[in-house]
């Protein structure tokens, strides 16, 4: 019996025999990574795409998950009560997770964390985005957090599958214990949109990070991250798919940020052309009351032998001889536009780790890739824009998640 088949056959019947909230999104996501792990969609000159003999079985398995998640809800959704005004609870829940049949929009998440035992809880959410921090608590005592969440169809990259309808949240940690939840829809909310690549984005597999998908955790209640990166994005890609920014653009509200970082797939795009892409966004942004930020692209892991990272391949230099930070840096001043320099802050850290050190913010590793991150790369550079947000003031003081 072919792989797909037989994946096909447990998930339904795992559905069928426990439900999905017993199953758990986690594990369906995990089904998807199984034949995910035999090939990857990448970029960069460690990534090695499907080859022609496997694209046919990632098709298909693809749908019969989602077609899994998808009969699964409708057996086992909790009633919508969205429109009630009243919040959703811990009745949604199980030991693993939670599921909230609620439409796309943004939410604010209460959670009282504890039990009998000592605990230690982390909430992950929708495509593996990372909500809240590992917290702990003491036996018998109970700790109080709050984020907001946005929702959203397709709930990771925006070209991408749907994803499961509602919001569903995944409870980990060394000793997770959930005493209580509320969700409720955000009323004031600040939106943080993503604009990116598969460095940035919500990635739907394991061990693939972006770092966009790490940010949430490090912000309160009030801050939402949109993140609307996508795999193989240029910036002639971005501004030409409808999926991204024709869609992208109209949801941007006054006084709303819009973090750009495109680089690692403009290969072949002339200067000219990448700086007048940069500045269509900047200028589309700011046409809606949005606040552009600019953003330097992650290094490549590509040392010199003196160990340093000071060549083109590290420093999104491409075939051209287009100094990608360089532009980036040269229309942010032009603009008046804020600068996160990420390739300069990720270039010190990576040459302060080392060649073996930073092994592990890569997928050097499980993957021999030197471009895309890890888990523990992206929260780490995740926090180096975290840093940047609150060092600029680009974000409430209080809305900085620290500790």
């Amino acid at each position: 019996m072919g792989v797909v088949r037989v994946l096909w056959r447990v998930t339904v019947e795992s559905i069928s025999r426990k439900g999905f909230h017993c199953l758990g999104v986690g594990n369906l996501v995990k089904l998807a990574q199984g034949l995910e792990s035999a090939c990857r969609w990448g970029y960069g000159p460690a990534a090695r795409p499907c080859r022609p003999s496997e694209e046919p079985r990632m098709r298909r398995f693809n749908l019969a998950v989602l077609a899994a998640v998808t009969l699964s809800a409708g057996l086992t959704a909790v009633p919508a009560q969205a429109h009630s005004g009243r919040p959703l609870g811990i009745e949604n829940c199980t030991t693993a997770g939670c599921h909230f049949d609620v439409p796309p929009g943004t939410y604010d998440v209460k959670v009282l964390l504890g039990g009998d035992a000592a605990s230690s809880t982390k909430i992950s959410g929708e495509t593996r985005r990372s909500l809240l921090p590992e917290t702990a608590a003491e036996a018998g005592e109970q700790v109080s957090r709050s984020f907001t969440v946005n929702v959203r169809t397709p709930e990771g990259e925006p070209t991408g599958p749907d994803g499961t309808p509602g919001l569903d949240l995944v409870l980990g940690g060394s000793a997770p214990a959930l005493a209580d939840i509320k969700v409720t829809r955000a009323r004031h909310t600040r939106q943080i949109f993503l604009v990116g690549d598969s460095t940035v984005c919500d990635q739907p597999g394991d061990p693939y990070s972006g770092w966009g998908q790490q940010l949430p955790q490090y912000l309160r209640k009030g801050v939402s991250v949109a993140n609307y990166a996508d795999s193989g994005e240029s910036t002639v890609t971005y501004l030409s798919e409808p999926r991204l920014w024709a869609t992208v653009q109209p949801l941007i509200r006054p006084g709303d940020l819009v973090l750009v970082q495109l680089a690692h797939n403009d290969k072949t795009t002339d200067e000219a052309t990448y700086r007048a892409n940069l500045e269509t966004l900047v200028a589309g942004v700011r046409e809606k009351g949005g606040n552009p930020v600019l953003v330097t692209p992650i290094v490549r892991r590509w040392f010199n032998s003196d160990g340093t990272l000071n060549n083109g391949t590290a420093l999104l230099v491409n075939g051209l001889g287009v100094d990608h930070p360089a532009v980036i840096r040269s229309v942010a001043a032009a603009e008046d536009v804020p600068l996160i320099d990420l390739t300069a802050k990720t270039k010190a850290l990576v040459e302060s780790l080392g060649v073996e050190g930073s092994k592990a913010i890569y997928l050097y590793n499980e993957k021999r890739d030197n471009t895309h991150t890890s888990v523990h790369g992206a929260t780490v550079y995740a926090g180096l824009v975290r840093d940047e947000l609150f060092a600029q003031g680009l974000v409430p003081k209080g809305s900085v998640r620290v500790g």
